[in-house]
């Protein structure tokens, strides 16, 4: 989470953009479809038929905004700006329900936004980072 740009957005800021540049591969309401789920699965991981999303998976919410700033949309990878990628990061966690619609995600709330998963992860070999 260090290092993130300036500006920001709220989750209602991305829907319309979700809808333009991500809905026709991960679905109107991220449910999937060409590419992955974005949505759903919180607390199925421990399960027979464990669903992996942003919301069930992915530990850190920095994370997302990294992925997306990289990679999205897929046929114009970087294209977007800094307040876009905010706003796609705001609607994404809120459609799991882990930020409020009107929620402000910036450089200083998005590190501090608690993912279901976030204390799963366990070092493999622990000491062999430091």
């Amino acid at each position: 989470g260090s290092n993130l740009p300036p500006g920001g957005a709220t989750a209602a800021d991305g829907k319309d953009l979700f809808i333009e540049q991500c809905a026709s591969c991960h679905g109107m309401d991220g449910e999937g479809g060409v590419a992955d789920k974005l949505v759903g699965g919180i607390g199925s991981l421990a399960s027979d038929q464990p669903v992996k999303t942003v919301g069930s998976f992915w530990p850190y919410a920095p994370t997302l905004f990294d992925f997306i700033r990289r990679s999205m949309p897929l046929n114009t990878p970087q294209s977007l700006s800094d307040n876009q990628v905010y706003a796609l990061s705001a609607y994404i966690l809120s459609m799991n329900g882990i930020v409020a619609e009107d929620q402000q995600i910036d450089a200083e709330s998005l590190p501090e936004v608690e993912m279901p998963n976030r204390g799963a992860f366990f070092q493999v070999y622990p000491g062999r980072l430091e």
